[in-house]
């Protein structure tokens, strides 16, 4: 039996908690498989029950938690009888004592557009914050045996910051899974889309942050303004703009200026968070789903809507392309008219539409998460085999070839396959 530890107590919001949602029940299928998985406060019960998976919750205050996960995490490692460490924050940890892989899934830290928002908006402490915090996320893909990438044009980002190879693994996409529960949404989310009932409507999910760039969408809204054949437009975006209602410190009070400035708040419905898995209701009362995001590293509801049947009209970033490849529309992330253009474009066009649609449930069909726990098994293997450099404490981490199965290591071009080809 292989006996891994799984560390997600960075996993509180967005992706972070769409990963271990879908990983955790795939894993627990595996009876070749025992894995203990630390997790924050109040998400034990969302998770317990599964079968070979042991669920430790730990209330670490976020200021503490690095200093947890170095000084405390090493000997409840060792104590689980774990072989290898699977580290999900971002974060590795320095002396591991068992062979690690670090998931590597924030591209704010190597983001010159996020440290630029930061300066136009004032926030020195948090441009601060995000520089310490991004050496010490630089210093992990030092410390663990290999770093994983969710994406290839991610990889090659966090290869060209730190001069290491780094591993691309696809995170994955379970169409039945996600569309199981039925679940009626809450009254009050259900009263707002029907708000919205008889009018064109555009979906963001994702909380408030700054990297994917509301701004940009709000300012194209009222060049949105005259509709598509006789409909007004909506905007449904799967957060509110008020203080506190943000995860972090991001903070909506711009946001809603321009909203007002703009005089386009007919034209929002702020739904609030939806359950994960009620979204799916949601994205199929959509017509159009839209992100301008300028810093991704996997972008999960873009596979949603496409799985869904709902067009994309996407920022034009690397990550962005690599997920939908021709099943969306493109336009520069900060081009408020080049968005209002393609959403036009699509939205005037039946066919358009039509074609969209076929192409994205092709697409998101080659995203599973059944491949994505089964390469990172075969990562496992492979380390438990080779001992691991790092957790021997030698200097260097162990460097695989550049392909293994359908694994994918950064490096010279040819030498990158995605990872979920068959």
């Amino acid at each position: 039996m292989m006996r891994l530890f799984l560390n997600c107590l960075a996993a509180s919001a967005g992706g972070g908690l769409t990963y271990i949602r879908n990983v955790l029940p795939h894993l627990a299928s595996r009876p070749e498989v025992q894995v203990t998985v630390t997790v924050g406060s109040g998400l034990r019960q969302e998770f317990c029950g599964l079968p070979n998976i042991e669920i430790v919750e730990l209330q670490v205050p976020l200021a503490r938690r690095f200093w947890y996960e170095q000084s405390a995490l090493p000997r409840l490692i060792q104590q689980c009888q774990a072989e290898v460490l699977i580290s999900a924050g971002n974060f590795a940890v320095r002396n591991s004592p068992v062979p690690q892989i670090l998931l590597s899934r924030n591209s704010i830290y190597t983001s010159p557009d996020f440290y630029r928002d930061l300066r136009s908006r004032h926030e020195y402490r948090a441009w601060f914050d995000t520089r310490l915090r991004s050496v010490a996320a630089k210093r992990s893909i030092h410390w663990a045996d290999v770093t994983v990438a969710p994406s290839m044009a991610f990889a090659a980002e966090l290869k060209r910051w730190t001069g290491i190879p780094v591993t691309t693994i696809h995170h994955g996409f379970d169409r039945e899974a996600f569309t199981r529960n039925a679940d009626p949404l809450p009254a009050a989310i259900t009263e707002k889309l029907r708000s919205a009932d008889g009018s064109f409507k555009l979906l963001l999910v994702s909380h408030y942050n700054y990297y994917r760039n509301f701004e940009t969408l709000i300012r194209a809204l009222p060049l949105l303004r005259a509709g598509v054949a006789g409909r007004c437009i909506k905007l449904l975006v799967t957060c509110q703009f008020v203080s506190g209602s943000s995860p972090k410190a991001y903070r909506p009070r711009a946001v809603a200026e321009i909203v007002n400035k703009l005089g386009v708040s007919d034209m929002m419905v702020e739904l609030g968070t939806i359950p994960y898995h009620q979204l799916h209701q949601v994205y199929a009362s959509a017509d159009l789903y839209v992100t301008p995001a300028y810093a991704e590293t996997f972008a999960h509801p873009l596979v949603e809507a496409m799985a869904s049947g709902v067009p994309v009209v996407a920022s034009d970033i690397a990550v962005h392309r690599e997920i939908c490849g021709d099943a969306a529309v493109y336009f520069p992330c900060f081009s408020a008219d080049a968005l209002a253009t393609a959403v036009l474009q699509v939205a005037h066009s039946p066919e358009t539409r039509r074609r969209m649609r076929a192409a994205g449930l092709e697409r998101s069909a080659q995203f599973s998460w059944n491949t994505h726990v089964q390469q990172i098994l075969e990562l496992c293997a492979r380390l438990i085999a080779s001992g691991g450099a790092n957790s021997r404490r030698t200097a260097r981490p162990i460097r695989f070839p550049a392909q293994i199965g359908n694994l994918s290591e950064s490096g010279e071009p040819g030498d990158r396959i995605q990872a979920n080809e068959r």
